[in-house]
């Protein structure tokens, strides 16, 4: 099991990368992958699938338009019922950040992608749905950091926030969101209850799930409650 320590370095070293390399992914580290998605899969309600050796889902004009070449492999997070958005991102971003322990990189992908073609490769259960993927595999490249906002733009508190707060927040800062919007807020309520908030935005109910674990993480879920 890995430590908290280890996430915080896995959030400071993950980039979204989209070109990849051709190198199939070990067998190996699919076997130390395959019980964190079913894992995933119990507490999230969720269908959660690592699809290997696709090359048709991610070979079309929007693929190509959003900069994405070389992927073969991917996540399709399924799912249905209540907050289902909020809990494929948190839980894809759990695999995200365990994909980066393992020396894989990812990519959230929402439209650049072909859900037909996808549709061969996933299987449903009644009333589910394919909520987005995430690419997965060895990048050509590391990828790059990206702008983000300040402490003040994403955050609510009245008075000087304790450090677990901004220790949350900042690593909130650092997590993916669709075209790096990141259309959040955290607000401190009470002395350690925080309310997280989506904004207006694309997909910003998959958003709050990958900046909730984010918070959860750099912050300590000991440390409060959320509300």
């Amino acid at each position: 099991m890995e430590t908290n320590n280890e996430l915080l370095e896995a959030i400071a070293r993950r980039h979204s990368v989209r070109r990849y390399t051709d190198q199939p992914i070990d067998m190996d580290v699919v076997a130390k992958l395959n019980p964190i998605i079913d894992s995933c899969n119990r507490a999230g309600g969720l269908r959660i699938q690592l699809v290997l050796e696709d090359w048709r889902t991610f070979h079309s004009f929007f693929v190509h338009y959003g900069a994405f070449s070389g992927v073969r492999n991917y996540f399709a997070i399924v799912g249905k019922g209540e907050h289902l958005h909020e809990r494929a991102g948190y839980y894809g971003e759990r695999l995200v950040l365990e994909c980066q322990r393992l020396g894989l990189n990812t990519c959230w992908a929402a439209l650049t992608y072909s859900k037909k073609r996808s549709r061969n490769h996933i299987n449903f259960g009644p009333d589910e749905k394919l909520v987005c993927v995430i690419a997965v595999g060895y990048g050509i490249t590391q990828g790059e950091g990206h702008k983000v906002k300040t402490f003040e733009q994403v955050t609510r508190c009245p008075g000087e926030a304790p450090a677990w707060f901004r220790n949350g927040v900042q690593a909130a800062l650092l997590a993916p969101t669709a075209i790096n919007q990141q259309q959040f807020r955290f607000d401190l309520v009470g002395e350690r209850q925080v309310r997280a908030v989506a904004k207006l935005g694309f997909y910003s109910k998959i958003d709050l799930g990958i900046v909730k674990l984010h918070f959860e993480i750099g912050a300590g879920k000991d440390n409060f409650t959320w509300v």
